[in-house]
Order: C-alpha cells, then structure tokens, then sequence
C-alpha cells in the first residue's frame, strides 16, 4: 500500500464529503480517528469506505499521531477534514510516491486558505506551509494541545501546490472556531506557566492588525481581507484575557483532573 490519509474529526458533515471526495482517487486507504461526532461525520466516511476510529480527544498532536500509527502505507497524507487537495497538488504527489527516489521522506505543503467561500491570497493567508506529505517512521507530531508541530531527524521539502485550507465556511463558523481556539490556547500557554501582560493585550492586536492588513497586503483581498485582519488582531488580546481569568478564578481548571479541553 503506497498512500494512506490521516484526518482527525468531531462534527464535520459540512467539510468532509468535499474532502474525501479529493482524496479517494489517490489514496489507497483513508484513515479517519473521530472524537465522538454526533452529526453524519461516520455516514460520509463510510460513503468512502474509510477506516473509522473512535477515541476520545487526546489533544491535536495525540489525535494526529493515532490516526498516523493506524494507517498502513508507506507514504502518510496527514489532512485536516476542512482540506482540499487541488488538482495540481495531487499530480505532484502521485509523482513523488510513484518515484524510486525515496532519500526526499519529509515535505511541507502551501495551505491556501479559502474563507466564506473567497481564496484568500495575502494578509498571510496565501502562504502557510505546513508538514502534510511523509514517510510513515520519518517523525511524528508533538503532544501539544493545539498549534501541533511535526518533529523530524529529517530535511523538509516543500510543495508549491497547494492544499485549499476551508478555515471559515461562515461568520458564525468564524466565531465559534475563534472561541475555542483562544479557550485552548489559554490552556496550553496556562500548562506551561506562561502569563499575560498588558503589553500583550493592548498592543499586541494593533500591531497584528498592521502587519495582516498594510505590510502582508491584507487589504488587496476586499471586504473579507478587512475582516479577518480585524478579528485576527484580537486573538491574542481575547486568549490573555482568558489566561488572566485561569489565574484569577480557576474558569476552565478543574483541580482534580486539570485542565479541561471544553470551553
């Protein structure tokens, strides 16, 4: 077997039959790992004849590495169930699975951001890489709750083509991603003893604001350029806000098991 796909899911009925249906004419196997969807998330795996595992939420890095330690191919394509692979993206890898040459094990690819239904192409959006493509044994993921990152003894190449990352499908999506993301990041930055200044709240969304919407070009991309350049700016200021109130209150901690992945 020459290719397998690792995705993790919870509740992704609207994202995955898009996924899957990229993906199934160039994997030989689909391993999906879910974290107990209660939507169709199985219905469409199944659809596709997936691999489906049940497991309770280990973190990002955790859940990645079950799904890569289930699959059975040489090559692994760890994808998240809100990406895409262009047609360019899948001719290049077909090519560097098909080939003999096996000294390149580890690539990063461009994720192209596609946000209410607009490619967004500057603000730092357009050019995200990230390690998608590997040999399986070549690394694995770190066991960060969020922000996973891909450890490797290994050289990484990049692939130009790109993989279209569906980050926000509407504004509500947007929001209720936007407060789980700050919520686990306040978790993550609380684990490891890191606390909030005001330097960090008061300047830290202006100056992120600038760089996104005037110094990366974020205003070329129209009204949703502007858009996510202001809600961008204020992650950081919203995540301290709720590591200030970790510190102050004990909101999102419980004593005895530690910190709650929930918001």
């Amino acid at each position: 077997m020459k290719l397998s796909a690792a995705i993790m899911t919870f509740n992704e009925e609207k994202n995955l039959d898009r996924t899957l249906k990229a993906l199934e004419d160039i994997c030989d196997e689909i391993v999906i790992v879910d974290s107990g969807s209660t939507d169709r998330t199985k219905e469409i795996a199944e659809k596709y004849r997936a691999k489906f595992i049940n497991q309770k939420w280990l973190g990002y890095g955790k859940q990645r590495n079950v799904a890569i330690d289930n699959c059975s191919g040489k090559w692994i394509l760890a994808v998240d169930a809100d990406e895409e692979l262009s047609p360019k993206l899948k001719e290049k890898i077909k090519e560097i699975i098909e080939s003999s040459d096996e000294s390149k094990k580890v690539y990063e690819i461009n994720r192209l951001s596609v946000c209410f239904g607009k490619k967004i192409k500057h603000g730092g959006w357009g050019t995200s890489y990230a390690v998608r493509l590997f040999l399986k044994g070549a690394g694995k993921f770190n066991d960060n709750t969020v922000h996973e990152s891909f450890v490797t003894d290994e050289k990484v190449y990049q692939i130009k083509e790109d993989i279209y990352h569906h980050s926000y499908l509407t504004l509500e999506d947007y929001f209720s991603k936007f407060n789980r993301y700050t919520t686990e990041g306040a978790l993550e930055y609380y684990k490891k003893g890191k606390k909030a200044s005001v330097f960090q709240i008061a300047f830290n969304p202006l100056y992120k604001f600038i760089r996104m919407y005037v110094i990366r070009l974020g205003f070329l991309d129209g009204v949703e350029g502007f858009l996510l350049a202001s809600t961008s700016s204020l992650y950081s200021m919203v995540k301290y806000f709720k590591l200030r109130e970790i510190y102050r209150n004990g909101s999102y901690i419980d004593d005895k098991k530690g910190a709650k992945n929930g918001d």
